[in-house]
């Protein structure tokens, strides 16, 4: 599936599974293209997804911090990636 790299990504087409690499590789691409700050939409739910994303982006050496899009009552985290 083509992901089209902007300042958000829904990842509700998703399967629980894939969201790791999706992440890993939306987060390089973003990176690519001069993005420094992402929002990544998982849904509240049981919060299972923001599990996998939020691990995803701790682990990720482009991600400097995350955290939780307050207007979103947890239901998106957004990143803010290196510079340089």
């Amino acid at each position: 599936m083509r992901i089209p790299i902007e300042d958000a990504l829904d990842l509700h087409p998703f399967a629980p599974r894939d969201i790791q690499s999706v992440v890993e590789d939306y987060v390089n691409a973003a990176w690519d293209r001069g993005l420094r700050e992402v929002r990544l939409i998982h849904g509240r739910g049981r919060g299972v997804q923001r599990g996998i994303v939020q691990q995803a982006l701790e682990r990720h050496p482009l991600v400097v911090e995350f955290w939780d899009a307050p207007e979103s009552h947890l239901g998106a985290t957004v990143a803010r990636l290196r510079d340089d």
